[in-house]
């Protein structure tokens, strides 16, 4: 049976989304639920210390893993002690809760289908939102006028006189720019994604959408106007789901795929080109190979990881801990972002996940790399550990960094 994805992040409000079914992340269906060891409290664990210890022994990890499944499920004999008519009885209940379990089934299903009422009623709303930030029509008076905040009279006269900048006349700005970049960059985790190079491409992002399948999963969808980087008119990402539900009655998340991306010669985000000197033995004469190797780009958000299957499907914690991070921001897309553009692009949004705009400025987020060091530099001040021991921590993503949210999730 797969473990669902907990979503482990701090209690505060959530405001509510039109995009809410399945109620809870859906669970990734790679591996089984690993059992909890009680922790203990007579003395303190030496966390760097551990984490050595079964960094350099992975057969003692392998055989504690294996002893602990082995005990996941065995009967404790209680149940087949009890006399025949008690049994009986027993039985008869785990038919009952069968019958439960299928209506939990139906109550997913309706569920998914009122979502989908529904999306179809958002769905002009969000075509009258994109045809504004484009520039291909302006909201009614009415509009404007509901969408007004309380302000100081002194606060709207100074916005009205607020010359252009560069010179630049109204009339001149078309429809709202860079109105989806602002939007991702207002958000914790894709904000972590969007890299120096990755802006100038999404600067011509010109909407986000979402579609529906007749089965459970979704499909985000992003447009983009015609740029320099690549020929992809949309570019999307498909969330598949598995047919069987869990205990709970909550959809099993399988994979994702993501379009191909057409880039023009030479601007492939995705990668960077590493120069190296070679000197010849013989000759001493030197050349350079140049040579094209992954590098960091939100444009990796469309080649997903690949859910191990069959006999490669180990518990593999950092094949895990991406799977969940790639989900996740599917679901921040669907159910944060899409519905509430306008309040990620105000900033509005920020105050339900209790952070606010300068919580977003960058030197208030230290390197993750930078942290570790500190606290292995005090681990060998008080218990002089070795170097090799101070450098047993947790790798990062090799191509998904890791986000303070993840980052809470999975500690």
């Amino acid at each position: 049976m797969s473990e669902p994805i907990r979503n482990k992040k701090s209690d505060v409000f959530n405001a509510p989304t039109p995009q809410n079914t399945p109620s809870n992340n859906a669970p990734i269906s790679s591996h089984a639920r690993q059992p909890n060891v009680p922790s203990i409290g007579e003395e303190d664990l030496d966390r760097a210390a551990a984490a050595s210890l079964f960094a350099q022994n992975p057969q003692l990890v392998n055989m504690i893993q294996g002893k602990l499944g082995s005990l996941v499920g065995r009967s404790s004999g209680y149940i087949e002690s009890l006399p025949p008519v008690v049994r009986r009885r027993v039985q008869g209940l785990n038919g009952i809760h069968k019958e439960h379990r299928k209506l939990e089934s139906e109550f997913q299903l309706e569920l998914l289908e009122l979502e989908k009422k529904y999306f179809t009623k958002y769905s002009p709303l969000y075509e009258k939102r994109a045809k504004i930030v484009n520039g291909t029509a302006e909201p009614s008076e009415e509009e404007i006028k509901a969408g007004e905040k309380d302000e100081d009279e002194e606060e709207k006269d100074d916005a009205k006189s607020e010359p252009a900048e560069d010179g630049q006349d109204e009339a001149d700005v078309k429809g709202i720019p860079e109105f989806w970049l602002s939007t991702m960059k207002n958000h914790v985790s894709l904000a972590e994604l969007i890299t120096d190079k990755d802006a100038p491409a999404l600067k011509h992002l010109s909407d986000i959408r979402l579609e529906y399948f007749d089965k459970p999963g979704f499909r985000l969808v992003f447009e983009f106007a015609d740029n320099e980087f690549f020929k992809n008119k949309t570019i999307t990402k498909t969330y598949i789901y598995r047919e069987e539900v869990t205990y709970s009655g909550e959809y099993i998340y399988d994979h994702a795929e993501g379009d191909k991306i057409d880039w023009k010669e030479g601007k492939d985000l995705t990668k960077k080109i590493e120069q190296k000197k070679q000197r010849n033995k013989n000759t001493k004469q030197t050349r350079i190979i140049k040579k094209t190797v992954p590098t960091e780009s939100f444009f990796n958000f469309f080649d997903p990881p690949a859910n191990p299957q069959g006999e490669d499907k180990e518990d593999d914690p950092e094949i895990e801990e991406r799977l969940e991070l790639d989900y996740q921001l599917g679901e921040d897309i669907k159910e944060k972002l899409i519905p509430r553009a306008i309040d990620w692009f105000t900033g509005e949004a920020l105050q339900y996940e209790g952070l606010d705009e300068d919580d977003l400025a960058e030197g208030d987020f230290e390197d993750e790399d930078d942290e570790e060091d500190d606290e292995l530099s005090e681990d060998r001040d008080e218990d002089e550990e070795s170097d090799d021991e101070s450098h047993s921590r947790r790798p990062r993503r090799p191509d998904v960094p890791l986000s303070p949210l993840n980052h809470k999730r999975t500690e």
